[in-house]
């Protein structure tokens, strides 16, 4: 087997994992073998967390790589693995940024702006974050096929669209919809702030769990007894995302306080 097969093999991924990650470490020799900047496309919260996994399992230091979206806090984000020679302050990945504009009745949402972009043939890893507001969109592309996206893209839908090209740092960046609660829970045992996320019974939180609907930080979670840390992000298919913002102390009763962030 070959070093880069092993390297799959011990982050234990899986077979639609493998070609996505294999090209990484592609594209991170390439960088290093001939001394050029190189970058992957853009990859969902999971991905980029395999491919952490995997970059830091293949000897790469921190210094060698960096995950960008176009803006801070992006969501979908690229590897881009500059050559020795560059500086910091010339690292420019390859991401460019269109301003979609329609009528603010239109109310068109990020699956209506997706599916526009899909009807001309722009596959979802060329497409970063979609940032949709009333009246327009902020829409992250990687660079080599903006001008084309940008020429053809008239519709979503229905909806007639006015695109042209911004600046990274012009974003409009929209609120992130989320509530905080404040609970005690018996133990930081994953089922048990599942539980209180989302405000169901501890058993159909586990019953998620186990039916393989729960991750931890975009890594797949089968272990209702994982002890969670503050900070750590859970996702449930077909409930939404939940942070543990934070871990207080134990009350009286020995319960332990924490606040949990919902996004709606």
């Amino acid at each position: 087997m070959t070093e880069k097969g092993n390297l799959l093999d011990r982050i234990g991924a899986e077979d639609r994992d493998r070609i996505l990650l294999a090209n990484l470490l592609d594209r991170a020799e390439k960088a290093r073998s001939r001394n050029i900047p190189a970058a992957s496309d853009f990859l969902s919260p999971r991905q980029q967390a395999l491919a952490l996994d995997i970059l830091r399992l293949s000897g790469l230091g921190e210094t060698d790589y960096i995950f960008t979206g176009g803006y801070e806090n992006a969501e979908r984000r690229l590897a881009y693995f500059p050559p020795d020679w560059m500086d910091v302050s010339q690292i420019q990945p390859p991401i460019k940024c269109l301003r979609v504009s329609y009528r603010p009745g239109e109310n068109l949402t990020h699956r209506d702006l997706l599916g526009g972009l899909m009807a001309l043939g722009i596959v979802r890893e060329k497409t970063g974050d979609i940032l949709a507001g009333p009246d327009s969109a902020d829409v992250l592309l990687i660079d080599h096929i903006t001008d084309f996206v940008a020429r053809n893209w008239e519709s979503a839908g229905r909806a007639k669209l006015t695109v042209r090209e911004i600046d990274l740092t012009d974003i409009r960046i929209p609120e992130i919809k989320a509530r905080d609660y404040h609970d005690t829970v018996s133990s930081l045992r994953l089922d048990s702030i599942l539980s209180s996320g989302f405000r169901i019974a501890r058993g159909k939180a586990a019953d998620l769990i186990a039916a393989g609907r729960v991750r931890v930080n975009w890594r797949d979670c089968d272990k209702p007894d994982k002890l969670l840390i503050q900070g750590d992000k859970i996702t449930a298919r077909g409930f939404g995302r939940l942070e543990l913002l934070s871990i207080g102390n134990l009350t009286r009763k020995g319960r332990t306080s924490v606040t949990i962030r919902r996004f709606e």
